[in-house]
């Protein structure tokens, strides 16, 4: 469990418990809404995050300050050492305060735990904020072969080894 004082709200990283589903859930419907970009992959994944997630050998994070979960992040197995960053989220109301750099470095490090040599993402070119944190990490741009994603127009990764 990890706790950082964030703009005078401690701000508390948890692991994913079918409790907190429908915040996960939610979260991630709020920016894939604003955007248009939900559809039948996401959904699979929001509904039964234990089976296409964590049953695979995945891992979610959530933020949660006080009582209440502000954002979350996933990290799933993929392929050969290879990890995906997914449904990563913050409320709106809570963006700005460091809460997806947060999420981020914890996915990150729990890829380096599990001795990843990739972590990969699938991204939308609407998502600008997204976009810039995920470069200040050092993830670079490759080319989009195939995507389980119709709305993903963009695939970046970042080599960890």
């Amino acid at each position: 469990m990890v706790c950082f004082e964030l703009m005078s709200m401690n701000i508390e990283l948890i692991e994913y418990s079918s409790a907190y589903h429908e915040a996960f859930k939610q979260l991630n419907l709020e920016w894939l809404d604003k955007y248009n970009l939900c559809e039948e992959a996401d959904m699979m994944a929001l509904n039964d995050p234990q089976g296409k997630i964590l049953d695979k050998g995945g891992v979610i994070y959530l933020a949660k300050a006080g009582a209440i979960i502000v954002g979350t992040a996933a990290m799933i197995p993929e392929h050969d050492d290879v990890y995906e960053l997914a449904k990563m989220s913050v409320t709106e109301n809570w963006q700005g305060r460091g809460i997806s750099k947060m999420l981020l470095e914890k996915c990150l490090n729990r890829a380096r735990e599990k001795n990843a040599v990739k972590v990969e993402l699938f991204s939308n070119h609407q998502l600008k904020n997204a976009l810039g944190l995920y470069e200040k990490f050092g993830f670079v741009y490759i080319d989009m072969k195939e995507s389980p994603f119709v709305t993903a127009d963009i695939k970046m990764e970042l080599h960890l080894q």
